[in-house]
């Protein structure tokens, strides 16, 4: 699967999903661009977007989107609070579904 790591997310969540293609929206050159540019600019070429940004999915149309989006519900965006969500993370990942909103808490 190919994922794309908010800019809000740290890049070093990426060590806990090998296995997986995964970039951040910095290292791809959005790291600047606002929620409904981010989300136009990885169509195609992301299967699934990771971040901590609760209000997403309010402020966005994901339904018709050709990637599904997986908010992280944890204490901050600190890797340390990001990673007791990587089991849960990982699980909603594999069952991501273009146009799905799936959410993992801690």
């Amino acid at each position: 699967m190919r994922i794309l790591l908010d800019a809000c997310v740290p890049r070093s969540l990426r060590n806990s999903l090998s296995g997986h293609e995964v970039r951040t929206a910095p290292e791809m050159g959005w790291g600047d661009l606002d929620n409904g540019a981010l989300l136009d600019a990885m169509a195609g070429d992301f299967d699934a977007l990771v971040t901590v940004d609760k209000r997403l999915p309010e402020q966005q149309s994901i339904k018709d989107r050709p990637f599904g989006v997986v908010v992280s519900r944890a204490r901050s965006n600190r890797l340390a609070d990001l990673l007791p969500l990587v089991p849960g993370l990982r699980a909603a990942l594999s069952t991501l579904g273009p146009g799905v909103v799936d959410e993992v808490a801690g």
